[in-house]
């Protein structure tokens, strides 16, 4: 949850990595190929909102972001000009790759050699019109491909999906003209909340700005790249997300009606360190009208979690609160594909994912969550979150 993301940002302090490092030479490890029946197509852009000044860099007059748009794409979009997507930038990836993320040895994967199974600029299918839209928001201190395995699911199932990186708190975001911007605004701010026992309202700033964010690139959806703006229904828009991500979808949606239905993975809905139900978010102290799913790790649910129990009593719309049985917090992200190709023992992996066989994790991550978008965006129910279901013994129902 976000107090999860604070103690990693912590982390990340006392071991802040030199920007200037070799090529790392590990695998190029591989994501699970997405089960939909679309082929898949990406392109990256830079957003800049001219209507105010970068909250972490006052002297940066606008706000910038990197975005990037991952679509079903035309039949045979393969050639010359449409190559598989890199996993990330290579100056993200050298960053990421130097803070040895959540228990995956430094070196051990050549993030920039890693390919995705979406083709960089590939035609968009138009054969189906319009199609609903999704934003994703990684959790904090995380990059926005952290969540790739879930993303490329959506849009082989027929979604566009838009990923966002927050300049100055993701651990490195890339520009077209090769700046790369990292997340030392950031880590300062935190350090000094740390010593003016302060936290909290800078957890706040956080959420507030990736709200901002959010909403920025909500209001940028018909000017899209690519011709991508003639494919999305601006009517059909979802909001999902872990851990910060998570919280930032609910609170986004509960103050832009734009949004029709969010996913909260693993996310607590407090600007605390550690949940204890004080510092409650907006959205926890009046809930949604609108559909919303939580998704938590084990032990982590609305009866156990303060603010999700507080959210829970204040949502009149439909609700549903899962649980992956023996997960951890990064269940809910690539590191359950990626992890445990990089070798490492059992003891790692449980720490980081939990007991929860990784592949279960994805697939029930991705499962439940197109189940619930196309229940909402779609109108099509595969009634998987009516119940508890055989297919996936692993997810448990509290409510």
């Amino acid at each position: 949850m976000l107090g999860l993301a604070a103690a990693g940002l912590a982390a990340t302090m006392l071991a802040a990595p030199s920007p200037a490092q070799a090529r790392p030479m590990g695998i190029e490890a591989k994501l699970p190929a997405p089960t939909g029946p679309h082929r898949i197509g990406t392109v990256s852009t830079r957003l800049v909102d001219t209507s105010r000044h970068d909250p972490w860099v006052k002297s940066v007059p606008y706000r910038e972001l990197m975005i990037s748009v991952w679509y079903p794409a035309a039949e045979r979009p393969g050639g010359a000009g449409h190559r598989l997507a890199p996993y990330m930038a290579p100056g993200a990836a050298e960053r990421w790759n130097a803070k040895a993320p959540h228990g995956i040895p430094k070196d051990a994967i050549d993030f920039a050699a890693m390919r995705t199974h979406a083709r960089e600029g590939a035609p968009a299918d138009t054969s189906g019109g319009r199609r609903p839209v999704l934003l994703y928001a990684a959790g904090a201190n995380d990059p926005r491909t952290w969540g790739t395995s879930a993303v490329e699911e959506l849009a082989s199932h027929g979604y566009v999906v838009v990923t966002i990186d927050h300049t100055y708190e993701a651990p490195a975001v890339q520009f077209p003209d090769g700046s790369v911007k990292d997340d030392a605004p950031l880590l300062k701010a935190f350090a000094e909340a740390q010593q003016n026992e302060a936290v909290p309202a800078l957890l706040k700033k956080v959420l507030d700005i990736r709200v901002a964010d959010s909403k920025f690139v909500l209001d940028r959806l018909g000017s899209l790249p690519h011709g991508l703006s003639r494919v999305v229904d601006q009517e059909r828009v979802g909001m999902f997300g872990q851990s910060a991500g998570g919280i930032a979808a609910a609170e986004t949606m509960y103050e832009d009606r734009r949004v029709k239905a969010g996913m909260n993975m693993d996310g607590t809905l407090e600007n605390n360190p550690e949940p204890n139900g004080t510092n409650l978010t907006p959205v926890a102290q009046h809930g949604l009208t609108r559909p919303f799913l939580l998704m938590g790790r084990q032990g982590s649910d609305r009866t156990t979690e303060p603010s999700w129990r507080e959210f829970w009593s204040h949502t009149t719309g439909w609700k549903r609160n899962l649980t992956l049985r023996g997960s951890m917090h990064q269940a809910y992200t690539d590191l359950a594909a990626l992890l445990p190709q990089t070798g490492v023992d059992r003891k790692v992996i449980e720490k980081h994912i939990g007991t929860i066989a990784p592949d279960r994790a994805v697939a029930a991550e991705r499962a439940y969550a197109t189940s619930f978008f196309d229940r909402w965006l779609r109108d099509k129910d595969d009634h998987l979150l009516d119940g508890p279901s055989g297919r996936y013994p692993e997810v448990e129902f509290a409510g």
